[in-house]
């Protein structure tokens, strides 16, 4: 019998998550072909809440569709749309409908998003979250209210990893603190300073898998570095795209490379392509990743 992503944090697995994205609208198709893609190659499948500030179907329903066509999943929960009544009910939901796997995120700003006006709720943070379903996982709600049924779930956090900003590292104690079972970061570029990171954080003893975007262009990896905190594209990478002949081909095999690199370091890489994962099995394979799950 397949062990499941909790058994597998429990051993040496080099894991590998990847991205799912809701559609904005009804259409499930593309998001199914997406997990096809993946089937036998991730070990479980995040599932995006309204990434970006982006509205697009709940990743509750999205998780239960691909939960029911055999896929592993990882739901993510921000607490950027919900106060604590609405994000405990969702913890609920998740667990009695089979997902036991759980990320949780404070959420970008919704002025980032694709509804600037909408009022963002951030009635508590991610490590009050975290706080929260451990609360939970215990009989007891945030109020100190007794529950029927123990959500026993398996809860994760996110990262970045830059070591720059010493409040991320301290945020990142208190989640490990608060339960957090495993570390989901932010996209690595320079695998120096992702070492230096874990160098940093080798006491906390929980189980960092590593995001990776594949570049598409010397623009992307220009904006990444301008516009998205914690990432760190080096400016030899940037030049490698400019020369290229097929920058997106290129952007793959860097990506490749840094897999490689990052199998050393740390228990995983998670998946987050721009578009779909059509090309997330060429990528795994340039890597030498293979999966019999």
């Amino acid at each position: 019998m397949p062990r499941t992503f909790k058994e597998k944090l429990l051993f040496d697995d080099f894991l590998v998550t990847a991205e799912i994205t809701p559609p904005k609208g009804t259409d499930l198709s593309e998001a199914l072909e997406d997990a096809e893609m993946l089937r036998g190659l991730a070990d479980a499948l995040n599932v995006t809440d309204n990434q970006r500030a982006v509205m697009r179907m709940s990743p509750l329903a999205v998780s239960k569709t691909l939960l029911d066509k055999g896929h592993e999943v990882i739901m993510q929960l921000t607490c950027r749309d919900r106060n604590r009544l609405a994000l405990q009910s969702d913890v609920l939901a998740a667990y009695s409908l089979g997902i036991r796997n759980i990320s949780v995120m404070s959420g970008d700003h919704t002025t980032k998003g694709d509804h600037p006006r909408a009022r963002p709720v951030f009635d508590i943070d991610s490590v009050q979250l975290l706080g929260t379903i451990q609360k939970m996982k215990e009989g007891f709600d945030l109020s100190g209210n007794e529950i029927g049924g123990l959500p026993d779930l398996t809860v994760g956090a996110v990262s970045n990893t830059d070591l720059s900003k010493p409040m991320q590292l301290l945020k990142l104690r208190k989640k490990i603190k608060m339960g957090a079972e495993f570390i989901q970061t932010q996209a690595v570029y320079d695998t120096g300073q992702f070492q230096t990171f874990m160098e940093h954080i080798v006491d906390m003893d929980v189980p960092v898998i590593a995001g990776v975007i594949p570049l598409k262009s010397a623009k992307m990896a220009r904006f990444m570095n301008g516009n998205i905190p914690g990432i760190n594209v080096p400016p030899e990478i940037i030049k490698r795209m400019e020369n290229a002949e097929e920058p997106a081909w290129e952007g793959l095999s860097i990506c490749a490379q840094t897999i490689m690199e990052l199998k050393g370091l740390c228990r995983g890489i998670h998946v987050m392509p721009i578009g779909n994962h059509s090309r997330t099995p060429e990528l795994l394979e340039m890597a030498g990743i293979r999966k019999d799950n």
